[in-house]
């Protein structure tokens, strides 16, 4: 599908948005109030000015960061209608070298915070159910049950990714659309209990909420108050899935929604003051009359999927958008539907379902998921700031709004960010550890792909077509024996014309390979879903042919199957010569024997750099020869394959020198050692 046509505002587009984008914030009413009631001492503790200064820290918080920040402003700035923080640094990078650090810093700390959420909402969901009577019986009476539950919804999820995110999100729309006017319609019922509660609307009990005794934790509260908004970031990512038209039509319902059910909780709160509450009271719950509780939390599992569902499908946006901007190693990326931006990444779903997985294990109940939940996040939404001042200085918006915007963000971000700290010993250091990881594999593959770019020497590369007349020669030397009648590199070649020194060290050096056709392709996948296209150039041969293969982001990457046929095209018209196979079970066959090559980097010892260049390359070359399995991606996994390791040389080696003696001369000084060893004997 087009980006003109994905962009387009329709009801189907904003039934899908809803079931796509908003889960994640859209399950935050499910743990909010929650965690500010148990934060300032429970339900004993509770007073009216600290009810209506949270809920309207709420309110506004929603509403300058997620609808003016990222509906308003951060959709503006997508990459050919792709979001997220690196679509956004593609868009600035040029800019200056430096934002490379926010995206790197943001872009981790997003990828390790998503392990939290689909953990967080689908365990507050299945809590509700503990301790329920069923026609007498409590199905759900421990938190093992709990946790048992929560992992096998997780694992479903995860198996389920495959499908794609338009099946998915054509189901989840309904449902969602379903959730959010439960949540509205339940808040506006509890809200005709007090009328007043609208007093919230006004920011002046925000801020005096921050100041007042009646908040025993302070600032902190914060911490509490930005799970309303942790779903921003997602959002910005996800409008490669279902356009920002859509998102932007879809916002204003949502939020009204979101907002009747933080002031109907707050009115149940007030009414119900010294409550006696359980380890598991949510007042979510207690807000929905007894006899649909069950349905209430049936719809709050099913919502907490889909929001587990939101942070998937920007996770495999953003380890994408990595990918091109090289922050990480390639990895087997696929098109579930004809639509680019809709994708799956097996081995990202694998790790992102066992970190989620683990951290239930870990945390064991929500209260304790919560407490680590969001902190990271904040260093994203920071990150994220900064980019966007860079962005609206590109499109030219004047200093004064573009500073403006700057110092209001960054001192909002800030105080939250302070306001989270505290989560880091109660648990907020296992998302840290995890963007720690996730952000050393990015900043090695990235220095080291510009330490590599710095120091390789000019004779890295050579021109294709100054070797055509020795491979033709080496092709009819019959001194050495036949390696394949078609032996096929898979490198690049850059501009038709230059290759890696390598490739060619590794046809004519190591030991000659001699072969009746010497294939070099290069793979490029275009944006359209399914090109199947080719170029050539023999460079005036009849047996060294440059193949450019032009593949949709759809089409698999047969490439021992095309290039079957483009032999047979080759053959039929003149370009190279035919093959006859004299021991064949095909008769007529004309198309020989097939032997691929893939070259691997092995850092030499020759290499000449600084300690810290030679540990990042080391690593880099580490992370490229075991993260993904380059016969794989190229469809050659049952292929006739060879991966060759050959030597990187960077840097300019010192030349060194061994002094040759005379054979007497090392007679007398081996002896001379071997005395002077006895004697310290």
């Amino acid at each position: 599908m087009s980006l003109k046509k994905r962009d387009r505002l329709t009801l189907s587009g904003l039934l899908i948005a809803i079931g796509i984008v908003y889960g994640d914030i859209g399950t935050s009413p499910l743990y909010v109030m929650k965690s500010i009631v148990a934060g300032n001492g429970g339900m004993g503790q509770i007073n009216r000015e600290l009810i209506l200064g949270s809920i309207s820290l709420i309110l506004w918080t929603v509403t300058l960061l997620t609808t003016l920040k990222y509906v308003i402003i951060a959709l503006r700035a997508t990459n050919h209608g792709e979001g997220g923080i690196f679509a956004l640094y593609a868009l600035v990078r040029k800019r200056a070298k430096w934002l490379v650090i926010p995206a790197l810093v943001g872009g981790a700390a997003i990828l390790a915070d998503g392990a939290l959420t689909p953990a967080v909402t689908v365990t507050t969901a299945i809590e509700g159910l503990k301790g329920m009577d069923f026609g007498g019986s409590v199905i759900v009476s421990t938190q093992a049950m709990v946790i048992f539950i929560t992992v096998c919804i997780l694992l479903l999820l995860f198996m389920i990714q495959r499908m794609g995110t338009s099946i998915i999100g054509k189901a989840f729309g309904p449902i969602m659309l379903v959730w959010f006017s439960f949540l509205g319609i339940v808040g506006l019922i509890n809200m005709a209990g007090d009328w007043s509660i609208l007093q919230a609307l006004n920011p002046v009990y925000a801020v005096k909420v921050l100041f007042s005794p009646a908040n025993k934790v302070g600032i902190f509260i914060l911490g509490s108050i930005f799970l309303a908004t942790t779903g921003a970031e997602a959002l910005y990512s996800d409008v490669g899935h279902v356009g920002k038209k859509n998102i932007i039509g879809s916002w204003p319902y949502v939020f009204v929604c979101l907002a009747l059910n933080y002031l109907g909780q707050g009115v149940w709160i007030l009414n119900h003051k010294g409550f006696t509450t359980t380890g598991d009271f949510n007042p979510f719950y207690q807000l929905v009359p007894e006899g649909m509780r069950i349905f209430a939390i049936i719809l709050a599992t099913m919502a907490a999927i889909i929001a587990s569902q939101a942070l998937i499908t920007g996770s495999f946006t953003l380890v994408s958008e990595t990918i091109q901007l090289k922050f990480l190693p390639r990895m087997n990326i696929m098109y579930p539907t004809t639509e680019q931006g809709q994708i799956y990444i097996p081995s990202v779903n694998k790790m992102l379902g066992f970190t989620t997985i683990a951290v239930v294990f870990f945390f064991q109940t929500s209260e304790h998921m919560e407490s680590a939940y969001g902190l990271a996040i904040t260093v994203t939404m920071l990150m994220t700031t900064i980019l966007l001042f860079e962005y609206l200085n590109k499109i030219g918006v004047p200093h004064i709004l573009r500073y403006l915007f700057l110092l209001f963000f960054a001192a909002l971000e800030v105080m939250f960010l302070i306001s989270s700290l505290i989560k880091f010993v109660h648990g907020g250091y296992v998302t840290v550890i995890i963007a720690g990881f996730i952000g050393i594999v990015m900043y090695i593959w990235y220095f080291g792909n510009k330490v590599r770019d710095k120091r390789e020497s000019r004779n890295s590369y050579v021109r294709l077509d100054e070797y055509t007349a020795m491979l033709t020669a080496l092709s009819h030397d019959e001194n050495y024996p036949t390696y394949a009648t078609n032996l096929v590199y898979m490198a690049k070649v850059k501009y038709n014309k230059f290759i890696k020194r390598e490739v060619l060290y590794s046809i004519l050096d190591k030991r000659p390979k001699r072969a009746k056709a010497y294939w070099f392709v290069t793979v490029n996948v275009t944006n359209e879903p399914f090109t199947a296209e080719y170029a050539v150039n023999t460079y005036g041969t009849k047996n060294v042919i440059n193949i450019q293969l032009y593949l949709g982001f759809k089409k698999q990457t047969s490439v021992n199957v095309y290039l079957r046929q483009i032999i047979h095209d080759l053959i039929a018209d003149g370009t190279i010569e035919s093959q006859p196979q004299e021991y064949t079970t095909t008769p007529g066959r004309d198309v020989g024997d097939f032997s691929f090559v893939i070259v691997q980097d092995v850092v030499s010892p020759q290499t000449e750099l600084t300690n810290y260049e030679k540990w990042i390359i080391q690593a880099r070359v580490g992370l490229q020869n075991y993260s993904s399995n380059p016969a794989s991606w190229f469809g050659l996994d049952y292929a006739d394959t060879v991966v060759e390791r050959v030597p990187l040389i960077l840097g300019r080696p010192a030349p060194s020198y061994i002094k040759r003696v005379d054979p007497i001369d090392y007679s007398n000084l081996k002896k001379h050692k071997l005395e002077t060893d006895e004697n310290k004997a």
